[in-house]
């Protein structure tokens, strides 16, 4: 007897055997960086630096919150004059500037450097556009069906996509709230 489930053993992708050894490396890296400095420079400078980027890193985060509640602020206000709002390119939102802010807030300098540099905003479009279209890609190559084909096909009864057009014609007379056609026997609904 078959079930239509496969036994093979799944194949792990790359990112999930080598992403937990990419962050062990990459937090032995920052300790072992943190030491060298605090070896040469002193522990109170170390501080300073993990005190800095924890302080520049939330004055980026806050400044680029502000920024997205102004966008939408002026999109709404757009809509409500009845104009278009403007789409933005990619590269050009505030997500990766909030990115840049968490970096900067993680204790470290490689994440600070990583902080610093998408701060950068040719660094920042480049990032964006590149994130965009492999996004675009894996939309477009998901199967139909899929959760890519869901943005295409958002119908809650009619996945295909068809709407049925229709009217609903209901006839309230005072006083014959006891009859009617909303107390006639109804069989549940059933797919």
């Amino acid at each position: 007897m078959t079930t239509g489930i496969s036994t093979a053993p799944r194949r792990r992708s790359p990112a999930r055997t080598f992403l937990p050894l990419a962050i062990a490396a990459w937090l032995i890296l920052e300790i072992w960086l943190l030491s060298l400095v605090a070896g040469s420079a002193g522990g109170l400078t170390v501080a300073a630096l993990l005190a800095g980027g924890l302080v520049l890193g939330a004055v980026v985060i806050k400044r680029a919150g502000r920024r997205a509640f102004k966008n939408l602020a002026d999109t709404f206000q757009q809509a409500q004059q009845g104009q278009q709002p403007t789409p933005q390119q990619p590269g050009q939102g505030n997500g990766l500037t909030m990115a840049a802010g968490l970096l900067l807030m993680m204790p470290g300098l490689i994440s600070d450097a990583a902080g610093l540099l998408l701060l950068l905003p040719p660094v920042r479009s480049w990032i964006g556009r590149r994130a965009a279209r492999s996004l675009e890609r894996k939309m477009a190559s998901a199967p139909a069906g899929s959760f890519g084909d869901a943005f295409q096909q958002a119908r809650i009864h009619y996945p295909d996509g068809k709407i049925v057009q229709g009217e609903v014609i209901r006839e309230d007379r005072p006083g014959d709230r006891d009859q009617g056609p909303d107390t006639d026997y109804r069989p549940p609904i059933a797919p």
